[in-house]
């Protein structure tokens, strides 16, 4: 599920940065609540634990009140933010027997981190936050830099994306490092179905189309057949890492090399682009990407029942499991 934006940069007039903040009255927002969302719902709290604000409503929090981080807690998802960065710590899912949930026995870590590079530009502003439900909008700015982060409460198929905006208009660097236990594999799936041509048949038909298989890199743990996701670029580019070098068999027999690690990842993403994640059964469908938009964007969600689901095996083989865990020398930021 995708929420709708606008833009909303750091020289944003006050009423059109309270506009942008949250647009999610839209038909399309409200088709995005599911049963896998049914009863969440997110607070703030210090980190101390200390409650200071939750239920449906717009609020601008002072920096002091939050010290140098706070944490986001609903029913199923759970994570802290980093004030001078807004970077993300420890994203996990919570755990629940409730519908679709991606637990098994426990919590179930996804991110360690998810860390933006600012390059000395500061964030400074007070935190605007809305809560509308399940989900909810952050947003701080600095000269020159903002910063918002959007989240859904739910057990699967759950939102959550980043998007800097520079006023220099270069792009932001974020490295994700995935949470001890989690790792990126390439989908044998995938692979035993590339370039085969299947379709795409949303309720909208007008999107219709038919879309080749390509290869997918996916997040598992070991733990939960249900836990799977992936990285969800908008006007975003993967930098390749050095030394992670990964040699995977295709459907004709032949090897690939495929140059990615397996607790980390690292993307530049342009100003006004979105770094997110694709959750559950929604992570291994075959879909159209996201569109390439930064500003006036109107993002669209993902429609079950209109892709072909083409999941991933459980335990994931080692053997397209991708090593080694971090390029040489890497220190998470």
């Amino acid at each position: 599920m995708r929420i709708a934006t606008r833009r909303c940069g750091p020289h944003a007039a006050a009423a059109a940065l309270a506009a942008c903040l949250f647009a999610l009255a839209s038909p399309q927002a409200e088709a995005s609540s599911s049963k896998f969302c049914e009863g969440g719902g997110f607070s703030i709290l210090r980190a101390d634990g200390t409650l200071v604000t939750r239920g449906d409503r717009e609020v601008r929090i002072a920096a002091a009140t939050l010290g140098s981080s706070f944490i986001v807690k609903g029913r199923y998802v759970q994570f802290r933010v980093d004030m001078s960065t807004f970077g993300i710590r420890d994203y996990r899912f919570l755990a629940s027997n409730a519908p679709g949930t991606q637990t098994a026995g426990g919590d179930a870590p996804v991110f360690e981190s998810k860390i933006p590079d600012h390059r000395g530009l500061v964030l400074a502003s007070p935190v605007s936050v809305e809560l509308d439900e399940e989900e909810i909008v952050l947003m701080r700015t600095g000269t020159g830099v903002s910063m918002k982060i959007q989240a859904k409460d739910c057990t699967q198929g759950g939102l959550f994306q980043m998007e800097p905006e520079r006023g220099d208009g270069t792009v932001t660097r974020i490295t994700h490092v995935l949470a001890v236990g989690t790792f990126y594999f390439d989908n044998p799936n995938f692979r035993a179905r590339e370039g085969d041509i299947v379709p795409f048949r949303p309720s909208d038909p007008t999107r219709n189309q038919d879309i080749e298989v390509t290869p997918r890199i996916n997040w598992a743990n070991d733990l939960s057949r249900a836990f799977v996701g992936r990285d969800s670029p908008q006007v975003a580019t993967r930098i390749l890492p050095v030394g992670c070098d990964n040699q995977i068999r295709t459907r004709t027999g032949e090897f690939v090399t495929v140059r990615h690690c397996g607790r980390v990842s690292v993307w530049d993403v342009a100003s006004g682009g979105r770094m997110g994640m694709v959750t559950g059964e929604d992570a291994t469908e075959v879909a159209p990407p996201a569109t390439a938009c930064t500003q006036n964007c109107q993002a669209q969600n993902r429609v079950r029942g209109g892709a072909v689901v083409l999941r991933h095996p459980f335990p994931v083989p080692f053997d397209v499991r991708l090593q080694p865990a971090f390029p040489p020398g890497f220190q998470a930021p």
